[in-house]
C-alpha cells in the first residue's frame, strides 16, 4: 500500500442498480493509496450491485445522503448502471451533494451511466467529458462536449465510457485526489 492518499476521505455515491465492478474497482484503488472510503446512499439498508444485467453482490451503505455533506470529504466517484444514476438524480439530496463538490472545487469522478448525474447538477457546461454512448445527447444538451476517450480530465472532472476503462479511469483518479482542489471555472 503506498500513502499518496492518506488522510484523504472519499464518497461513492450509489443505490441499487450499480454496475459493480465501477465500485469496486475505483474503491480498490483509491484504498490502496491511503484514502478512506464511505459508500453513500439514499436509503441505509444494502444495496444491490449488478454485472451488467445479472444481480451481483450487496454492499453495505455507510452513510444516507441526506446525513452528509460535501465538505467532509475530497473527492466523489460516481459508479454507473443504468438504474444507480437514474434513481440518484431524482433525489434532490443527492443532485445537491454532487453540485456542492463543484462549488467546492473538489475532485469528481463518474465512469459510464455515471455522468446522468453530472447533467442533473447542471455543472457539464463548457466541459469535456465522456460517458456511456447512449448519454451523448443529455450531455450535449447539458452544455458538455462529449468525446469518445478512455478517459478525460477537465479541472478535476474525471469521466470514462465503460468497464473496459477502469485502468485508466482509476489511475486518473488517483492523481486528482493526490492534486487536491482545483480552480473549477464552470461552477
Amino acid at each position: 500500500m503506498s500513502n499518496k492518499l492518506q488522510g484523504k476521505k472519499v464518497a461513492i455515491l450509489a443505490t441499487d442498480g450499480f454496475e459493480q465492478i465501477e465500485l469496486t474497482k475505483p474503491k480498490e484503488a483509491v484504498e490502496a493509496e491511503g484514502a478512506t472510503v464511505d459508500i453513500i446512499s439514499l436509503k441505509a439498508d444494502d444495496i444491490q450491485g449488478m454485472n451488467h444485467d445479472e444481480k451481483g453482490d450487496t454492499f453495505s451503505v455507510d452513510k444516507v445522503v441526506s446525513a452528509v455533506n460535501a465538505k467532509d470529504y475530497d473527492g466523489l466517484i460516481l459508479p454507473g448502471g443504468v438504474q444507480n444514476p437514474d434513481t440518484l438524480r431524482t433525489d434532490e439530496k443527492a443532485v445537491t451533494f454532487v453540485r456542492d463538490f463543484f462549488a467546492q472545487h473538489k475532485p469528481v469522478s463518474a465512469i459510464c451511466h455515471g455522468p446522468w448525474m453530472l447533467v442533473e447538477a447542471d455543472v457539464l457546461n463548457n466541459r469535456k467529458v465522456t460517458s456511456f454512448p447512449s448519454l451523448k445527447t443529455d450531455i450535449v444538451n447539458a452544455g458538455g462536449n462529449w468525446v469518445d476517450e478512455e478517459v478525460v480530465c477537465d479541472q478535476a472532472l474525471v469521466t470514462s465510457r465503460t468497464p473496459d476503462d477502469l485502468p485508466a479511469f482509476c489511475r486518473k483518479i488517483v492523481e486528482e485526489l493526490r492534486e487536491g482542489k482545483h480552480d473549477q471555472q464552470h461552477v
